[in-house]
């Protein structure tokens, strides 16, 4: 326990230079007192950690030393790589810089690691976008990462609808869901999100904003998915469906959350075994699309419209069916 945090006390002083004893405490969960003996085991050791004095002081290492990546384990050496993605860096104009990374922690590993992006290679590949479209990187990618990356305010003209909005924002952080980049950012006081493909031209400013440091970025997308799905989905639709409905609903709905909340809140299934749900839905238009196919395993009870709809749809699909085919007759 104690050598792991002997190491990461090191590297932490290797990528932020200087660090107080409270600061080192607080990233490393443990007492200033705890801090102070490890500082003393790592100089009697021969890592040259050097005290600074006065209100700017702290911790610091002497200039130049580095540490070898020796106390990676081989899960640890892969997961590394990993946790590249090639394609999203390369959108963001990093391919060469998250190479140039690799090949320096590849030359930082013991020998008997320096295996590791090879096995890594050979048994995953994370495939990012959607299934059926090309998902080229949007023009205004590569200097949003600049500017998040740097903290630079930008100015967006960006396509609202049928017409184009100018927002000079603090870019906070790039998100890529199902293919598709959105950026984050505060304009004023607010958190706003905006589909970076929908950015028509970006100006990166030379003032750098003042990152809130406790903004969570992951945290904040999270939340705001689930808000906006559950604000889309705003309609609902009452049906009965069989068990095997049931199992292919989940395949069909793009929330997970629709359909364990519609099932914990409906009652016991009737003598048939079959279920009635209500169903948040994002119109109703939409959930004749999606209910469809589940042909006779669904009953619609309401709104009207729907049911009638599907009335219609079920008397065209069984003439359809009443003779043999057509060639066949």
């Amino acid at each position: 326990m104690r050598a792991s945090r002997l190491i990461s006390l090191v590297l932490l002083l290797q990528s932020r230079e200087t660090m107080t004893a409270a600061e080192l405490a607080r990233e490393l969960e443990v007492s200033e007192r705890t801090v102070y003996r490890d500082v003393l085991a790592l100089s009697a050791a021969g890592v040259p950690v050097y005290a600074d004095r006065g209100r700017a002081g702290g911790y610091r290492l002497l200039g130049g030393y580095r540490t070898r990546l020796t106390g990676l384990s081989r899960d640890e050496a892969e997961a590394l790589f990993l946790a590249g993605l090639p394609g999203p860096a390369g959108d963001m104009g990093l391919a060469d810089s998250v190479a140039a990374a690799e090949l320096k922690v590849l030359a930082a590993l013991p020998p008997s690691l320096r295996d590791a992006p090879a096995r890594t290679g050979q048994r995953f590949h994370l495939d990012v976008p959607g299934w059926f479209r090309e998902t080229p990187a949007p023009p205004a990618l590569a200097e949003l990462a600049r500017a998040v990356w740097r903290d630079l305010t930008v100015e967006l003209r960006y396509r609202r609808g049928d017409r184009e909005v100018t927002r000079t924002l603090a870019p906070y952080g790039l998100v890529l869901k199902n293919g598709i980049w959105y950026l984050v950012g505060r304009v004023d006081d607010a958190w706003r999100t905006y589909r970076v493909d929908r950015v028509m031209a970006v100006e990166v400013g030379a003032d750098r904003f003042d990152r809130d440091e406790d903004f969570d970025l992951g945290a904040y997308w999270r939340e705001q998915a689930g808000a906006f799905l559950r604000e889309l989905l705003r309609e609902r639709v009452a049906v009965r469906l069989s068990p095997a409905g049931l199992r292919m609903l989940r395949h069909l709905v793009d929330a997970p959350f629709v359909h364990t909340e519609a099932v914990d809140a409906a009652g016991p299934p009737d003598e048939q075994g079959r279920l009635v749900l209500r169903l948040p839905v994002e119109s109703v238009d939409v959930a004749y699309t999606q209910l469809l196919a589940l042909g006779p395993e669904v009953e619609v009870l309401a709104p009207p419209r729907l049911r009638a709809r599907f009335a219609e749809a079920a008397r065209r699909a069984a003439a359809l069916y009443t003779d043999p085919p057509s060639g066949q007759r």
